[in-house]
C-alpha cells in the first residue's frame, strides 16, 4: 500500500496545490463557467484525495483484531439470519432470479456499497476537524476521498460474492465486466447527497445519527433480501426510489446477461448525475460560509 501520509503531510499538499483563494462570492460570481474551475480544481487535488484515501484505510484497520474480516462479517450473518428465516416460511419471500443465498449477498454487498458511501462521506467534514476550517484547498476532496474505504470493503465482499456464486452454480457471463459501471449512479448518488448532508452535519450533528437509521429502514425499502414487487402499490417503491433501479441492472445482468428495464435504470442515473452536480454545486456555494463550524 506504500507509506500512509499523516495529517501534516495531508495538509502541506493541500497548500502546495493551491494558487488561489477560495470564499463565497469568488465561486459564485462566475457563473456557468464556474465549473471549468471546479473541475480544473478537483483534477489538480488528485494527489491529495489519493492520501485521504490511504489515511483513511489505514486509520480504519489499525488496531482491528479482526481487521478486513469486518468488510464481509456483517453480510454473512445478515445473508444467513434471512435465509434460515426464508427456509422456515418465517418470512415469506417469492421467487428470485438467483439462489436466494447469492442474491441476498450480492444485493446486500451492492447496498452496503451506498450505504457506506452515503455514512462516510457525510462524517468526512465533521471527521477532517481543522482541515476543514484552517487549510485552504477544494473541500470537497475530503468528500469524494471518504468513498476509499466503502469502495475497499466491497472489492473485498466481492471474493465472498465469486466464492458463493460457483458454489451455488451462478455461471459466468461476460456481460458482467459491465457491473462496475452499473454500480456507478450509486456511487454518485451517494457522493451527491453526501454533498449537501456533510454542510448540514457540520451545523447539526444530529444528521449523523438520523442517517444511520434513514439507511437500516431503507434498506427494507430496497428490493435487498427480497425480490422487486410486481404487485401495485408495493411497486411503487421501486419507482421512488432511485436506488433499486440500479440494484436491479446489476441483478439482471448477473441472473440473465442483459437489462430487463433499460428506461427505469437510465432515468436513475441521470437522476443520480443530476443529484451529484447539483449537490457539488450547493456545497461550493456553501461550504466557506459554514466552515467556522467544524
Amino acid at each position: 500500500m506504500g507509506p500512509v501520509s499523516t495529517s501534516h503531510e495531508v495538509e502541506d499538499i493541500a497548500f502546495s496545490s493551491l494558487e488561489v483563494m477560495y470564499t463565497p462570492d469568488s465561486i459564485r460570481r462566475r457563473g456557468w463557467h464556474v465549473w471549468r474551475t471546479i473541475i480544473n480544481e478537483f483534477l489538480n487535488s488528485r494527489e491529495l484525495i489519493w492520501r485521504l484515501i490511504l489515511r483513511d484505510i489505514a486509520a480504519r484497520y489499525r488496531q482491528s483484531m479482526f481487521g478486513y474480516l469486518w468488510a464481509v462479517l456483517p453480510s454473512i450473518v445478515t445473508v444467513i439470519v434471512f435465509a434460515a428465516l426464508t427456509q422456515s416460511q418465517t418470512i415469506p419471500v417469492a421467487e428470485t432470479a438467483l439462489p436466494y443465498v447469492a442474491y441476498a449477498l450480492w444485493s446486500i454487498s451492492v447496498w452496503q456499497l451506498f450505504a457506506g458511501c452515503l455514512s462516510v462521506c457525510t462524517n468526512s467534514l465533521v471527521s477532517a476537524g481543522s482541515l476543514v476550517s484552517k487549510v485552504n484547498f477544494p473541500k470537497e476532496a475530503l468528500v469524494i476521498a471518504a468513498i476509499g474505504h466503502p469502495l475497499l470493503d466491497f472489492m473485498i465482499r466481492l471474493v465472498l460474492v465469486a466464492f458463493v456464486f460457483i458454489w451455488y452454480g451462478v455461471p459466468f457471463k461476460a456481460q458482467m465486466i459491465f457491473v462496475p459501471f452499473i454500480l456507478l449512479p450509486a456511487i454518485l448518488l451517494a457522493i451527491g447527497l453526501s454533498f449537501v448532508l456533510s454542510i448540514i452535519n457540520l451545523v447539526l450533528r444530529d444528521i449523523g445519527s438520523i442517517l444511520g437509521v434513514t439507511l437500516t429502514f431503507g434498506m427494507f425499502l430496497t428490493p435487498v433480501l427480497y425480490p422487486p414487487p410486481t404487485t401495485w402499490p408495493s411497486s411503487l417503491i421501486n419507482i421512488l426510489n432511485p436506488l433499486s433501479p440500479v440494484l436491479i441492472a446489476s441483478q439482471d445482468v448477473i441472473a440473465y446477461g442483459s437489462l430487463l428495464q433499460p428506461q427505469a435504470f437510465l432515468f436513475s442515473s441521470l437522476f443520480s448525475m443530476l443529484v451529484f452536480l447539483v449537490g457539488w454545486r450547493l456545497f461550493r456555494l456553501t461550504i466557506y460560509r459554514v466552515s467556522t463550524y467544524a
